[in-house]
C-alpha cells in the first residue's frame, strides 16, 4: 500500500501521479485530495470535466485545460 501520509502526490517522470483514494458518498460525491488540489491549481469554484472509458475508468481535469487544447488545436488547423 502507497503512503500519502507526507501530503505530497507521487509522481513519475512521465508526469502521471497518485495523489491518494477518495470514497464516493451516498450522493455520488468524492473529495479531491488536498494534495492533488495543490499539485494541479484546483481551486474551489473550478469547473472540472469528467472524461470516462468503460474499461479504462474516469479521468477530472480542469475545464481551461481542454479549451487550450482546443484553442492549440483550431491555431494549428487555421495556420495548415
Amino acid at each position: 500500500m502507497l503512503n500519502f501520509k507526507d501530503g505530497k502526490c507521487i509522481c513519475g517522470k512521465d508526469g502521471k501521479c497518485i495523489c491518494g483514494t477518495v470514497t464516493v458518498g451516498e450522493r455520488g460525491q468524492i473529495v479531491i485530495p488536498k494534495k492533488a488540489r495543490d499539485y494541479f491549481g484546483i481551486e474551489a469554484g473550478d469547473t472540472l470535466t469528467v472524461l470516462g472509458d468503460k474499461d479504462k475508468g474516469i479521468t477530472i481535469f480542469k475545464a481551461d485545460t481542454l479549451e487550450s487544447f482546443a484553442t492549440m488545436i483550431l491555431n494549428n488547423a487555421k495556420e495548415n
